[in-house]
């Protein structure tokens, strides 16, 4: 999928103002910048700060899920967005879209922890960050679309998202050490917080459908705030921050042998190409809830994250993007230009700079937000459709290799799958050559840089 194919080009009349950034070397005027405009510094500040609230539980259960330190995990979010604000001062990518740690790359993250140790996960960051750079300088993102359909996204995204739902699935019915019975799983307690999971995942649902297209901020402000006032009268386990230090070193590798750097950087390449993709399927998207329809510029995007990325591998930081779940909430609550993106950094900074308020927030709050999300990337397979019964089928085969098999191999497997099916039909069914085959797949690949 070409990153402008998709992205519709109205203008409003009363916006002509807000023209699109297109070329390298231009820059925009005070009163066009993507970065701040007086005008809406009201409604960009009150956005910022719903955003904000709403972000921290999303990026707490995001970075728990990628088995990072929750407070490195909001370090990330808030870097990103200064990058982010600041990009938008000369190369704007969308204008209200919101940077921070993406729950899509939170298994991949966590895989990478596991084979490669904390210890080396700076540098595959680092290396990331290089790749998606080369991407950003050449504009490769067009042909990564093309290689990687549409319908193949939203499989492993939806086998990504059961993988959450599955791991925070079990905060559900945690109870802390002292209630737990050693004989008996269903004791009272253990029913009684089932029951509150269960009771506080209906009204996180019931709200988001009644709000989502007005403030869906509420339902995550509503779970927080009574997750909070009820463990104070019941005893249910909390959230543990660790409050790790943020120091800066180089991302140097801690490798044993060369095997393993060649799977580092195909690991790495791995996490760049679902970085990017994601990154240009949420900017399609944002794009349509635009206040002002301005177009969006996928490879600016793709500048300010290769640049957040390098940054924070010095810090041991994640990997970033503007995710589509906060960067609706900031259009909804009144976002016009980034400066909401820098208000929303702003109030993370204040809890990387004191952790210990998160430990407020208890654990089956955090699960209901997280498996919520997770079911929202699962319904994406919805949007598959309309592609017609293949890629239903194939979306769902990806899913479940993701799941079952693992996000790289599983992604492997499917498109290896993709590309000999349509290599039968061409060959066997339409009886044409593997030159003409090979000569049509080329020929699209000059089409999309045609277009550019």
């Amino acid at each position: 999928m070409d990153g402008t194919s998709v992205m519709t080009t109205s203008r409003s009349h009363s916006v002509t103002k807000n023209k699109a950034y297109t070329g390298p070397l231009q820059t925009m005027a005070a009163i066009e910048s993507a970065a701040f405009q007086a005008q809406y510094v009201g409604r960009d500040i009150a956005a910022g700060l719903i955003t904000g609230v709403m972000a921290i539980p999303l990026s707490v259960g995001i970075a728990m899920m990628s088995d990072y330190p929750i407070k490195v995990g909001l370090a990330t979010v808030a870097f990103a967005c200064l990058i982010g604000w600041m990009n938008a001062w000369i190369r704007p990518g969308n204008f209200i879209g919101c940077p921070g740690i993406a729950a899509g790359l939170a298994p991949v993250l966590a895989m990478g922890v596991a084979t490669f140790g904390m210890e080396n996960m700076a540098f595959v960051i680092f290396l990331t960050a290089v790749m998606q750079a080369i991407i950003w300088k050449f504009n490769w993102q067009r042909y990564i679309l093309l290689a990687v359909p549409t319908y193949l996204v939203e499989g492993l995204l939806a086998g990504i998202g059961l993988k959450i739902a599955m791991k925070f699935l079990g905060f559900t019915y945690e109870l802390p050490v002292e209630l737990a019975a050693a004989d008996t799983f269903f004791n009272g307690a253990r029913i009684q917080m089932m029951f509150i999971s269960v009771a506080g995942l209906g009204l996180f649902v019931y709200l988001f459908a009644k709000f989502r297209y007005v403030q869906p901020a509420v339902p995550y402000f509503v779970i927080i705030v009574a997750g909070v006032i009820l463990a104070q009268f019941v005893h249910v386990p909390m959230l543990h921050v660790e409050d790790v230090p943020l120091s800066l070193a180089l991302p140097l590798p801690h490798f044993d042998g060369a095997l393993t750097l060649i799977y580092v950087f195909g690991f790495a390449a791995m996490l760049a190409t679902i970085d990017v993709i994601e990154q240009v399927m949420s900017n399609a998207a944002i794009q349509k809830i635009d206040p002002l329809k301005r177009t969006c510029n996928s490879n600016n995007s793709l500048l300010a994250i290769w640049i957040a990325n390098i940054g924070s591998s010095f810090f041991g930081g994640m990997t970033n993007l503007d995710g589509l779940a906060k960067s609706t909430t900031n259009r909804l609550a009144g976002a016009y230009t980034k400066f909401s993106v820098l208000v929303i950094g702003c109030v993370v900074t204040f809890f990387v700079l004191n952790p210990h308020y998160l430990e407020l927030l208890p654990k089956f709050a955090v699960a209901i937000v997280m498996m919520f999300t997770g079911w929202k990337m699962i319904a994406g397979l919805m949007h598959v459709t309309h592609h017609g019964p293949y890629a239903i089928v194939l979306a769902f085969l990806t899913g479940a290799l993701v799941y079952k098999v693992g996000i790289f191999e599983g992604l492997l497997v499917a498109m290896a799958v993709h590309g000999v099916v349509h290599y039968l039909v061409d060959s066997q069914t339409n009886k044409r050559p593997a030159k003409a085959i090979v000569g049509d797949y080329f020929a699209n690949l000059r089409k999309v840089s045609s277009e550019y």
